[in-house]
């Protein structure tokens, strides 16, 4: 069960004029459940992608990157699960065209109009006639208040579907931001196995919007991990309708910072939903580093602490073993780092305390207050570095028994 999440209503999600959302049962690895997904963009929609750094990247990576380059003025996506059609050389990829051209066919626009996005199992080949086959019907289905239906097609191993909404005021204009993400294993930053749409309905300029989606990347997608692995298909997608009657062309127009601190947070909602949701996860763990030199450095140390099968499996048996904590902070790589300034907290629930100062234990510091906070669902640690005022936040969870059950079945 997901650690203090609960997916929103379909009245929680708030339609985004400009866009219809489909979905159906293609088959395309299993029977009986929606795994086809198709969102419809009004004309004079506009959109943004980053996605996996894995060079392994699938076909529809590929073809999103293609089509991106060739212009932002996109009009569909379409999303299957199942299988993640990575692995799969030249079919792969002829594949995700072939998706593109069923798609542009039955809504009448072009083929580089179409983003095409694919989850599930690498090294399989995408059934592409079942997956054409189930189009139609998500034609039929467009609405556009689809969002929570949506949300739960787009699951593969995600034991709850993740979703976010936000209406906000500029101008005296109602401005809605709604997005939708999955993931829940293969969850690493530069990003995840995870696929992540947003879109409002405020008109933002294309280098804007680019800027806008990399920003909030950083703030949300890439700050989360569950395993350390990145995944071959991972995607986020940042979409302008225009239909609100505003158009931002610049950071420093009116109304800009409200809808970049609202998207940013629809983002970050989503992001920490995978977390909560990681695989077999029975912990949110905020791991916030200070005082370093730069940001970098900083997501350095957070990330040994986050990757640390021992630490994760000391946060999940509730075991205050801390130590873990500084041998990870030790082996992170940061130059000339004066462990004697190091220090480090442990909380929860608004209760901190101090664990490490002076190069070891605190002085004040008891192992039975320590067990208290790591009994608890939502914990955080902070460290201080000492070297300058550079901050960073990630979230993890932690290492059950579960996972390695989840993950040893994933093919059957």
């Amino acid at each position: 069960m997901p650690v203090n999440y609960r997916t929103p209503s379909p009245a929680e999600l708030h339609p985004v004029a400009g866009v219809s959302l489909g979905v159906a049962q293609a088959a395309i690895r299993k029977l009986d459940r929606h795994d086809l997904t198709l969102l419809s963009l009004a004309p004079g929609s506009r959109a943004a992608g980053v996605f996996t750094a894995n060079r392994f990247c699938a076909a529809p990576v590929q073809v999103c990157r293609r089509h991106l380059d060739l212009g932002s003025d996109m009009r569909a996506l379409v999303i299957n699960t199942g299988i993640a059609n990575a692995g799969t050389g030249e079919s792969g990829w002829l594949a995700a065209v072939r998706t593109c051209g069923a798609v542009s066919e039955l809504l009448g626009i072009e083929d580089r109009q179409v983003l095409p996005f694919s989850t599930g199992v690498i090294l399989e080949p995408l059934p592409v006639e079942r997956l054409i086959a189930g189009l139609p019907a998500c034609v039929g289905d467009l609405r556009a208040d689809n969002w929570h239906a949506a949300a739960h097609a787009i699951m593969t191993t995600d034991t709850v579907a993740k979703a976010a909404s936000r209406r906000i005021d500029i101008d005296g204009k109602a401005i809605t931001i709604t997005g939708i993400s999955k993931g829940a294993g293969m969850i690493r930053p530069n990003m995840a196995t995870m696929l992540g749409f947003i879109a409002t309905d405020a008109g933002i300029a294309t280098p804007l919007l680019q800027q806008l989606l990399r920003e909030a990347a950083d703030e949300s997608f890439n700050g989360i991990t569950v395993d350390g692995d990145t995944s071959t298909n991972d995607s986020f997608i940042l979409i302008a309708t225009g239909q609100a009657g505003i158009d931002i062309d610049a950071p420093t127009a009116p109304g800009y910072a409200t809808l970049r601190e609202a998207i940013i947070a629809v983002a970050a909602e989503l992001a920490q939903a995978i977390v909560r949701d990681g695989e077999g996860a029975s912990k949110f763990i905020t791991i916030a580093v200070e005082g370093g030199r730069d940001r970098e450095e900083c997501k350095r140390v957070g990330y040994a602490i986050a990757h640390s099968p021992l630490v994760k499996t000391a946060f999940f048996a509730s075991d205050p073993n801390l130590g873990r904590i500084l041998a990870a902070i030790g082996y992170a790589d940061i130059d000339q780092l004066d462990v004697d300034r190091v220090v480090v907290w442990l909380g929860s629930n608004g209760r901190e305390i101090l664990v490490a100062e002076n190069g070891g234990r605190a002085a004040s510091y008891r192992e039975e207050d320590g067990a208290a906070i790591m009994a608890h669902a939502e914990i955080m640690v902070r460290v201080a570095l000492g070297r300058g005022h550079a901050k960073a936040t990630l979230y993890t969870c932690d290492l059950s028994y579960d996972y390695v059950k989840i993950n040893a079945d994933y093919r059957s």
